[in-house]
């Protein structure tokens, strides 16, 4: 390895800015592509995937890589935007490699693989030369001990692995979104998403599912012993919960909403008494309510909640008691940016929007969105006929119904992406 600049660890990459030579961020980096090879060879690395600010991730060919730094990864500035698809021949580093369980071939000791090292050689490919393990064997002294050895000097790559843990692919996105997540396990094979998955915790791995696509959904809900799939739709706002359990079949919805806390199952059957494209099955029976008396500052204080998307953080709603829904009646809404001019004293009864009659339950989708787009919201009340609130329709939910099923992965040529082979070079 004469003459080969300093190494580079895998793991440090995960979620690093790409450049042009512009300095203009073109995206991220998501994970390192390789290719193994025979004969105990070092795997040759053959790119960076790359999410681009379209969330679409793409191959980014080492070639086209001028420089790898510390906090960033430079490129020549062509870019093939097609969306990366994984070759047979191919692994991703992060995503199937990292947790691999490997044996030392010096002692026979088995480790568990936390990160890996890549090096350019004078030929100017990039091999995976450097593993980082942690010994898992009592064997040694130390238990957890940990080393970088060569490539040759640990076996156990190439072969099938059930129950392959997560833990160190977990640390590499720790402060990744939840929407950025999906995006990794969606390019992952069933296996290694289910794996993952049993590593998360509910709350992360509810914030998951609720960007995936449904199919995806079912298949790791599936994954999950039935206690804990119920647990992880607790977690989940009611619509998405209510969504997702609509795709199960009969039996299982109902063990799931049976085994799920009686208050949290109301709210999902209650959505599930809805048609799907309707303003009832549309929205959430969880926004932001105020009695009367509430201020300023009490409805500040609610949406600085972390758990509220942008969209139901916009708007606050006031009601009588009760304040879950069905509330009492529906008195009107509080814009958060007219709030916020106010005095955190001011009763927010006192500038509240009482002019707009809210949408009722049976609304279709169309109506839905013609409201939001007459009134300029990205929220809107959903009424019964004595004036009840009984949800609230956001307009990120408003979009995934109005945008194909698989716009996630649908590629749009009239946004200038252009078609091109996946290839090394």
């Amino acid at each position: 390895m004469t003459g080969s600049p300093s190494r580079v660890y895998v793991a440090r990459l995960a979620g690093l800015p790409v450049y042009d030579p512009n300095g203009d961020q073109v995206g991220k980096v998501r994970d390192v592509v390789a290719m193994m090879r025979q004969d105990d060879q070092p795997p040759r690395v053959l790119g960076l995937v790359v999410e681009v600010f379209t969330r679409r991730r793409i191959f980014l060919p080492m070639t086209r890589v001028t420089s790898v730094d510390v906090g960033h990864v430079i490129t020549t500035g062509l870019l093939n935007v097609r969306r990366f698809e994984q070759r047979p021949t191919e692994v991703l580093v992060l995503g199937e490699l990292l947790d691999r369980t490997v044996t030392i071939t010096d002692t026979g000791a088995t480790a568990v693989v936390y990160d890996m090292a890549m090096e350019q050689w004078r030929t100017r490919d990039w091999l995976l030369t450097k593993v980082a393990v942690r010994e898992g064997s009592k064997r040694f002294r130390s238990r957890g001990q940990t080393y970088v050895l060569d490539w040759r000097d640990v076996t156990g790559f190439t072969q099938d692995e059930e129950g392959q843990g997560a833990t160190h692919i977990l640390a590499a996105f720790e402060s990744m979104r939840a929407a950025d997540l999906a995006g990794v396990l969606h390019d992952l094979s069933a296996k290694r998403r289910k794996e993952i998955a049993a590593a998360l915790d509910d709350e992360r791995l509810a914030d998951v599912l609720e960007e995936l696509p449904e199919d995806i959904q079912v298949e790791i809900l599936d994954g999950l012993d039935t206690e804990r799939a119920a647990d992880v739709l607790e977690e989940m706002s009611p619509d998405d919960a209510a969504d997702l359990i609509a795709e199960l079949p009969t039996e299982t919805a109902e063990r799931l909403l049976t085994l799920m806390e009686p208050d949290e199952a109301e709210d999902v059957r209650r959505l599930l008494t809805y048609e799907e494209h309707t303003a009832g099955g549309l929205m959430t029976s969880e926004p932001v309510i105020l009695p009367v008396d509430a201020t300023v500052a009490d409805a500040l204080a609610h949406v600085r909640n972390a758990d509220l998307s942008p969209a139901l953080a916009a708007m606050i709603y006031v009601c009588r008691p009760p304040l879950e829904t069905p509330t009492g009646r529906f008195i009107g809404i509080g814009h958060i940016q007219r709030l916020l001019r106010e005095p955190p004293s001011e009763l927010v009864s006192a500038v509240l929007d009482t002019d707009l009659d809210g949408l009722r339950p049976d609304d279709s989708l169309q109506t839905v969105s013609k409201y939001l787009a007459t009134y300029n919201l990205v929220a809107a009340p959903v009424l019964d006929d004595e004036g009840r609130l009984l949800g609230a329709v956001t307009v990120d939910d408003v979009l995934d119904h109005l945008l194909p099923d698989d716009w996630r992965e649908h590629d749009r040529s009239d946004h200038g992406e252009q078609e091109g082979d996946h290839d090394a070079s």
